[in-house]
């Protein structure tokens, strides 16, 4: 495990409520969760901010990026570990020094133990490529393209220990268009995904 912060985290006076983001790659959701974060001025409005960014890949490109915009990035490898069980107890114990309120999974490729969605109950959200409860787990897009659906989209759902199931926060809609590859309904898809993950996560934000 590799830990590299910022020192320019400065969390306002009053019950600022900690957010941490979990990543495995790219990060886009995760930077457009800063992002909003930071333009709407969530430490202001929803006593809340988003302090650190934690991936199971150490080459995770999102790292960088959250570096630069002066979060906290911890690197917990999976390979490092026996079972699911025991990587997913170390990484509580990382997500727990932050004394979170949300956990928000960006992007996080690890299918969670009973365990860890028990402790984090509540409090610990996803968003998935699809409209559920079409199309849980891997590969959407191309089930999507092959079932001859209309249109896909994307879902902000809280997490349960039943794989992309839980209640639902919000959802997006985008037609699939004739010549569509996965990767051209991939990226109609993200544009949506950047768009009501952070609406989801402030609406959460505002009813707690």
């Amino acid at each position: 495990m590799s830990v590299q912060s910022k020192p320019n985290i400065q969390l306002p006076s009053g019950a600022i409520r900690p957010i941490v983001i979990l990543i495995s790659g790219s990060g886009s959701n995760m930077r457009s969760l800063v992002e909003t974060a930071e333009r709407e001025d969530w430490a202001e409005r929803l006593k809340a901010q988003v302090v650190a960014v934690i991936s199971n890949r150490p080459d995770a490109k999102g790292l960088d990026w959250a570096r630069s915009a002066g979060l906290i990035t911890q690197v917990l490898d999976h390979r490092g570990f026996d079972s699911r069980e025991a990587f997913d107890a170390a990484l509580m114990r990382l997500i727990d020094g932050h004394q979170p309120a949300l956990v928000l999974l960006a992007g996080f490729m690890r299918i969670l133990t009973p365990d860890f969605v028990e402790h984090y109950q509540g409090r610990l959200i996803n968003i998935h490529p699809s409209v559920l409860p079409a199309f849980p787990g891997l590969h959407t897009h191309r089930r999507a393209l092959e079932a001859g659906c209309g249109f896909a989209g994307a879902t902000v759902h809280q997490v349960t220990a039943a794989l992309d199931h839980g209640p639902i926060l919000a959802q997006a809609v985008v037609p699939v268009l004739p010549g569509d590859t996965e990767q051209t309904l991939a990226q109609r898809v993200l544009s949506q995904e950047h768009r009501i993950y952070p609406q989801a996560v402030a609406a959460w934000l505002q009813s707690h």
